[in-house]
């Protein structure tokens, strides 16, 4: 039975510009400027106050001519008098012309760092690995049809080059996006093709089939070669869980022929979409700089987080005409509210700018002097613990924010770029009571097990005792999350032959 009914809630939400700031404040340096680029073309009233000339065709085309106003044409087009939303009841035209802080070349961005050369790194030329691939299947494929095949195999394949999709799903992509009906067997067959190609492995589903795929290029007339291949096709589950004495009683092999087959897995490739290391080189942007004055340590905004943003002066300068002539024609009146429109969103943007900058600045010298210790000499034993709550209490500011600013960030120290996230840790305590950063037990334990013999890996019990030696009472659970953490595997999957 339907019923209408009042209720009251209390809600908090977010401001357009609260959002406009929270998705600005998580962006790192490099998407920031791309940000930046966007907005400057999606609002004409917002400019880079770097550039020195103006174009003039926005305001030669809302310039307002007093004596065309009183032209015959201008008195018919007045006759259509619509709600004046112009009124100052609705619309202040002083808030855009009386506003010193928006006004021209006052509202630049900066910060007081040395200011860096804004050069482009150039980007190298050539093919990419997609390019390529489809060059190379172009000159083995028999018709249009299968030549469309394959495109679309190849398009669809991973960065690291698998194929994950199902086949049944490219059937479909085929169907709606370029009209061609296919089979699963028809694909199938183009799906081998495309796996023929260099480099070996590519176009697989599985790592397992992948190892397969560049195994078979291999010469066969090697004993370790099929020794392998029957490893991979037939006890790939033991050969991943290194049971290799189990390998051995199945397979009747010696030590040394089990040696030289995992030896010649291991030197295959688990990711031949990956073999252009070239062009996979990312170049980390510190956000922030550290930098000394008087034999004190402190920060800067590296300058390409401060671009220099100001309101149009065209646009300004038709908020102040109509100041002028506020009774204008319909044709003026329109064009006003699509600036009016378009100046508060280039103010909304350039106070969310610099709102982030403020926020970042705040959050980084904080980080500065809580680990003050650390950045006089990059020494991580003398990282504090710390995590986000300190950093908030610190600043004012919610958890949510810092997580936010400590995200993507990076910082350019003497001793290299460090991510933000590099200095929060958890506190552990020593059998003096003493409280030290888990960053400290982390580096034990990589240590440990970096100098382990590794015919015979430290299981996680072993690895709690050297702590324990040193004066960390640490449980065997925590061992194994802080080494699940750094990414290293159980003791049996660390065995060597």
């Amino acid at each position: 039975m339907l019923k209408q009914g009042l209720q009251q809630k209390l809600l908090q939400k977010l401001s357009p510009q609260q959002i406009q700031f929270i998705k600005l404040l998580q962006l790192n340096t490099t998407d920031l400027e791309q940000r930046v680029e966007q907005e400057l073309i999606e609002n004409p009233a917002l400019e880079n106050s770097k550039e020195d000339e103006f174009s003039s065709d926005i305001s030669e085309d809302v310039k307002v001519n007093t004596a065309e106003d009183e032209a015959p044409a201008a008195e018919a087009e007045r006759e259509e008098e619509l709600p004046d939303v112009m009124d100052d009841e609705v619309f202040d035209i002083s808030e855009y012309t009386s506003n010193d802080d928006y006004d021209n070349d006052s509202f630049q961005m900066s910060d007081d760092g040395e200011e860096e050369d804004r050069k482009e790194m150039p980007i190298a030329g050539g093919s990419t690995f997609y390019d390529s691939l489809i060059e190379q299947y172009t000159a083995i494929s028999n018709s249009d049809h299968e030549t469309a095949l394959g495109k679309q195999i190849i398009g669809t394949l991973d960065e690291d080059g698998y194929l994950r999709r199902p086949l049944e799903a490219i059937i479909n992509d085929l169907l709606f996006t370029a009209n061609i009906e296919t089979t699963v067997d028809e694909l199938e067959k183009v799906l081998h093709k495309v796996q023929g190609l260099d480099p070996a492995g590519i176009a697989a589903r599985t790592l397992q089939e992948c190892l397969l795929l560049q195994l078979s290029r291999k010469d066969h007339h090697h004993p370790e070669v099929k020794i392998a291949q029957e490893i991979i096709e037939h006890h790939f589950e033991d050969f991943t869980k290194k049971h290799y004495e189990k390998l051995m009683r199945q397979l009747k092999l010696t030590d040394e022929q089990l040696k030289e087959a995992i030896t010649l897995i291991t030197h295959l490739n688990p990711k031949p979409g990956e073999t252009d290391t070239d062009s996979k080189i990312q170049y980390v942007i510190p956000d922030f700089i550290l930098v000394e004055n008087n034999g004190k340590l402190g920060v800067v905004l590296n300058s390409r987080n401060a671009p220099d943003l100001r309101i149009s002066r065209s646009y300004m300068d038709t908020m102040k005409s109509y100041e002028k002539n506020p009774k204008g024609n319909k044709h003026l009146k329109d064009t006003v509210q699509f600036i009016k429109q378009k100046l508060d969103s280039a103010k909304w943007f350039i106070d969310s700018i610099k709102q982030r900058q403020n926020t970042l600045l705040m959050t980084m010298n904080a980080i500065l002097q809580y680990q003050y210790e650390y950045f006089v000499d990059g020494d991580e034993t003398k990282l504090r613990p710390m995590i986000l709550k300190d950093i908030a209490d610190k600043v004012g500011m919610d958890v949510s924010t810092i997580s936010r600013v400590a995200n993507s960030k990076y910082v350019q120290t003497d001793f290299g770029v460090i991510p933000l996230k590099f200095f929060f840790s958890e506190g552990i305590q020593t059998d003096e009571g003493e409280e030290v950063s888990s960053r400290e037990v982390k580096r034990i334990l990589q240590d440990a097990i970096g100098s382990e013999d590794k015919k015979k890996p430290l299981p996680d019990e072993k690895l709690m005792e050297i702590l324990k030696e040193k004066g960390y009472n640490i449980a065997r659970r925590t061992v194994a999350k802080y080494r699940e953490q750094l990414n290293i595997p159980v003791a049996r999957l660390r065995k060597e032959m």
